[in-house]
């Protein structure tokens, strides 16, 4: 942990359990910030997840973590929350049927009231453009239409004491992300990215979480220590 950490600014950080919000948090708190980490129990079928969230919380010094109970599972609409739909084994084309509606709409929205009520500046969040998926709440526009709406929508915002949302990791290639986070000190044996992992966590080494991963690790040139496990 930085040595200035305890006196650094306050941040909210969305912590998966995954390889790429855990090298966001190493990212945070290497900048000195001191990180509140979020989670979300959300009715996902790789609820796995949130252990190596926790995990992860712990091990890159989080000040708090707190996993918020939020089932939008109900409304369908994503093989994630839907275990009777296929997940997908490799590249589709368009939107894929992992997308969440709205996932990242409402996380965010309940990271910034955390970050109003802490007196958080910042949020800081593991989206990315490059080696994503497909979503559309993982693109630089909506980030940026976040932000002013998080400037606008609240009272801090309001009265001048807004909110920046970081996403530091849009433009990388997740080869980039990896390497990034080995020089961090981040444990990715800890991580599951995994969309549909066995009860003990380990990767189906099929979805297309797993395969982003795997092409990840092999272009960094390295081997990837959870799927040693």
């Amino acid at each position: 942990m930085p040595a200035d950490a305890d006196s650094g600014k306050k941040a909210v950080v969305l912590v998966s359990g995954g390889l790429d919000s855990a090298t966001v948090l190493a990212m945070a708190v290497a900048s000195g910030a001191r990180c509140y980490a979020l989670s979300f129990d959300y009715g996902q079928r790789h609820r796995v997840e949130l252990e190596s969230a926790r995990r992860v919380a712990r091990a890159l010094h989080a000040v708090d973590h707190r996993v918020v109970k939020l089932d939008i599972g109900w409304m369908g609409g994503s093989a994630l929350t839907d275990a009777t739909q296929a997940l997908p084994g490799g590249p589709t084309e368009g939107i894929p049927v992992t997308y969440v509606p709205a996932r990242n709409t409402v996380f965010l929205s309940i990271a910034l009231g955390w970050a109003e009520v802490l007196g958080a500046p910042d949020i800081y969040i593991g989206a990315n453009a490059v080696d994503y998926s497909g979503y559309p709440d993982c693109r630089p526009e909506f980030m940026q239409a976040f932000g002013t709406l998080a400037n606008l929508a609240t009272r801090a915002g309001v009265e001048g004491r807004g909110f920046h949302v970081h996403a530091p990791l849009m433009n990388m290639r997740k080869s980039e992300i990896i390497r990034t986070g080995m020089e961090l000190g981040v444990d990715y044996a800890l991580t599951v990215s995994c969309y549909d992992p066995d009860t003990a966590g380990r990767a189906c080494r099929r979805c297309d979480a797993c395969r982003l991963r795997a092409g990840g690790f092999s272009e960094a040139g390295m081997a990837d220590p959870a799927w040693h496990r």
